[in-house]
C-alpha cells in the first residue's frame, strides 16, 4: 500500500480512505479479473452442458494466469482467505453471477435442478475452486479438465431439455 500511495502521490491514509484495506483492494482486483473471465465465457442457451464447459473454461483461464498463480504461490494463505472464505468478495460475487445464469437456464427450460439454485451455484463454484487451488491444498497440479468433468457429473442428468423431463 505504501508503494501504491507513493506512486499515486497521496498519503497512505488517503489511499485507505479511497480503497479500504489491502485485502479489500486485492479482493476487488481479483474480482475484476474473475468477472472479466466470466463475462467472456459464453454458455447461455446451452443448459447444463454449456455450464460444465464454462466452468472448465473459467478454471483453465484462471489456472494459466501468471499474475494469479504468482499471487497464489507467494501469499497462499491470504489468497485462499480472499478467494474462498465467506468474507470473500470473489466467491460471493462468483456465486451470485452463477446463480443468475443458472436461474436463466432453468427459467428457459434448458436445465433442471433438484437443488435450490443458490445451493447449486455454491456447489459448482466450490467444484471449480477445488481444481484451481489444488496445488496449494494438496500439492497436485490444478486441472481444468477435472473441473469440467466434475461439473458435468453434477449436471449430467439435467442436460436434456427440462420440458421433456418426467
Amino acid at each position: 500500500m505504501r508503494e501504491l500511495a507513493a506512486e499515486l502521490g497521496i498519503s497512505r491514509a488517503t489511499l485507505h480512505r479511497w480503497v479500504g484495506s489491502r485485502d479489500h483492494l486485492l479482493g476487488e482486483i481479483l474480482w475484476a479479473e474473475a468477472a472479466a473471465v466470466l463475462d467472456n465465457v459464453s454458455f447461455t442457451g446451452r443448459g447444463g452442458e454449456g455450464l460444465a464447459e464454462a466452468i472448465g473454461t473459467f478454471v483453465h483461464t484462471v489456472n494459466i494466469s501468471a499474475p494469479f498463480r504468482t499471487f497464489l504461490r507467494s501469499e497462499p494463505e491470504r489468497a485462499l482467505r480472499l478467494l474462498t472464505t465467506k468474507a470473500s468478495l470473489v466467491q460471493s460475487r462468483t456465486i451470485d453471477k452463477l446463480r443468475a445464469l443458472l436461474a436463466g437456464e432453468i427459467a428457459a427450460g434448458r436445465l433442471r435442478s433438484p437443488l435450490p439454485v443458490a445451493d447449486l451455484a455454491y456447489l459448482l463454484v466450490r467444484v471449480g475452486e477445488s481444481f484451481i487451488y489444488t496445488d496449494v491444498i494438496t500439492g497436485d497440479e490444478p486441472d481444468a479438465a477435472k473441473a469440467r468433468t466434475a461439473a458435468r457429473m453434477l449436471l449430467e442428468d439435467h442436460f436434456r431439455d427440462a420440458t421433456t423431463a418426467s
